[in-house]
């Protein structure tokens, strides 16, 4: 293999590595969206599921979602035979919020989170965000095995992996500063 070849490799084994840190923050960020802080997003909703015409379907897919007066979700579905069906989605979910059914939609009204609720939250995000380090961990190591099986130079290979690592970095900065800024919504009145 000549050194074009190696060159190419490893810029591929980077690109590949950068793509996947970059998936990894961006999926976190969206688990982030469903834990609940003191305003209603419609983002709470994203992972519950109905059964509509035999297919696991997201509220999202069947019906508008409102956000009325920050701490209220207004849910109208497209399909009024569905009401009941999100309605008992909703109970059976671990939101733990009781649905108002006007027939015409479903209200959700969000209280005001306490304080150890708040902290609770808090650690549940911290929770989230370790895993996310470790995912990049993960990815780390695999890019490292990729050109350490590439017999590359001494020289060469240390070059490598300092750019795998400083990737590395660079992404567990960015997972940090979306938990901080997750924790701070949270912990904001």
């Amino acid at each position: 293999m000549g050194r074009k070849e190696v060159i190419e490799m490893l810029d591929m084994i980077l690109l590949e590595t950068e793509e996947r840190m970059d998936k990894t923050v961006k999926s976190l960020v969206r688990e982030f969206q469903t834990i609940r802080t003191g305003r209603a997003n419609p983002a709470l909703l994203d992972r519950i599921l109905i059964s509509y015409y035999g297919v696991d379907t997201p509220i999202n897919q069947v019906a508008s979602i409102a956000v009325v007066e920050g701490v209220q979700l207004y849910i109208k579905p497209f399909d009024k035979s569905i009401l009941k069906q999100i309605e008992q989605a909703i109970y059976a979910s671990d939101l733990g919020l009781p649905p108002a059914n006007d027939g015409v939609g479903i209200r959700l009204v969000l209280p005001a989170l306490t304080e150890q609720r708040r902290r609770d939250l808090t650690k549940e995000v911290d929770k989230l965000s370790e895993g996310g380090k470790v995912a990049l961990r993960n990815i780390r190591r695999d890019a490292n095995d990729q050109i350490k099986k590439l017999g590359l130079p001494e020289d060469d290979e240390r070059k490598a992996l300092d750019d795998i690592q400083k990737l590395t970095d660079d992404y567990s900065v960015k997972i940090d500063a979306e938990t901080k800024e997750k924790n701070l919504e949270i912990m904001t009145i």
